[in-house]
C-alpha cells in the first residue's frame, strides 16, 4: 500500500513539473512573443523597462529558425526547391542566420548610440530575436504547404513566405520605436543609417578576412619553403 502511494505521489510531481514546464513554453515562447506582434509598443516596453525577455528564448528562435532553414533546403516541395542536398552546407545556414542577428544588433546600436538611442546592445539583440517569431512560423508552415500544395496553389506558399518577413521587419522598426524611445521619423532615420553602418562592417569585415587569408597564404608559403629547404 506504502509503494502505490509513493508511485501515486511520484506521477503527481511528474504531471505537476511537466505541466510547469509546458505552462512556461507556452507563455514564454508563443503567448509573449505573439503579445509582442500585436501590441508591439506596450510589448516592447515591457520588454525593456521590466526585462521581460529572455536571453534563452532568444537563443533557442535563432536556433529553432536555423534548423527550419536547413529542413527547408532538404525538405521544401521539388516545385520550390531546386536545391541538391549534397550542396546543404550546414555551417553557411548557421552564419546566414546568427550572422545577420549580430550585424544588425551591431550596426543599429553604432548608430542608435550617435543618436541618443535609449537602447542597449543586449536589448536590440533580444528584440531582433524576438521579432523572428513570425518568420518561424511561415518557414515551418511554408515547408508543409510546399509538399502539398501545387501549381497554382503555390501562390498560398510565397504568400505565406511574405508575410512572415514582413512581420517580422514590423517587429523590428516597432521594437526600435520603443526601445530607443524614437519617433517615427527619427526611428525610420536611423534604420536606413543601420543599413549603412551594416554595409560598411561588413565590407570592413570581408577586406580583413581577405588579408587574413593573404597573410595565411604568404606564411604558409615561407613555412614550406623554409622545410623543403631543410629537407634538401
Amino acid at each position: 500500500m506504502g509503494l502505490v502511494i509513493k508511485m501515486n505521489e511520484k506521477l503527481k510531481s511528474f504531471f505537476l513539473k511537466a505541466k510547469s514546464v509546458l505552462g512556461y513554453i507556452r507563455e514564454e515562447y508563443i503567448r509573449f512573443p505573439l503579445y509582442l506582434l500585436s501590441h508591439p509598443l506596450k510589448g516592447f516596453e515591457a520588454f525593456k523597462r521590466y526585462k521581460r525577455g529572455k536571453m534563452s528564448v532568444a537563443l533557442v528562435f535563432m536556433v529553432i529558425l536555423v534548423l527550419l532553414n536547413i529542413l527547408s533546403f532538404q525538405y521544401s516541395g521539388f516545385e520550390v526547391n531546386n536545391n541538391e542536398i549534397k550542396d546543404l552546407n550546414s555551417i553557411a545556414e548557421i552564419t546566414y542566420i546568427v550572422g545577420v542577428v549580430v550585424l544588425i544588433t551591431i550596426a543599429n546600436w553604432s548608430v542608435t548610440t550617435l543618436f541618443d538611442g535609449k537602447g542597449k546592445m543586449k536589448d536590440i539583440f533580444l528584440m531582433v530575436c524576438y521579432s523572428l517569431f513570425p518568420l518561424i512560423w511561415s518557414t515551418a508552415i511554408g515547408i508543409i504547404l510546399s509538399n502539398i500544395l501545387t501549381g497554382e496553389e503555390l501562390g498560398i506558399y510565397t504568400l505565406i513566405l511574405s508575410v512572415g518577413g514582413i512581420l517580422t521587419g514590423y517587429m523590428v522598426f516597432m521594437g526600435m520605436v520603443s526601445i530607443h524611445e524614437y519617433g517615427l521619423g527619427k526611428c525610420i532615420l536611423t534604420v536606413l543609417f543601420t543599413f549603412v553602418a551594416a554595409a560598411i562592417i561588413l565590407f570592413v569585415f570581408l577586406l580583413a578576412f581577405n588579408l587574413f587569408q593573404t597573410m595565411y597564404g604568404f606564411l604558409y608559403t615561407i613555412y614550406r619553403e623554409i622545410t623543403l629547404r631543410n629537407l634538401l
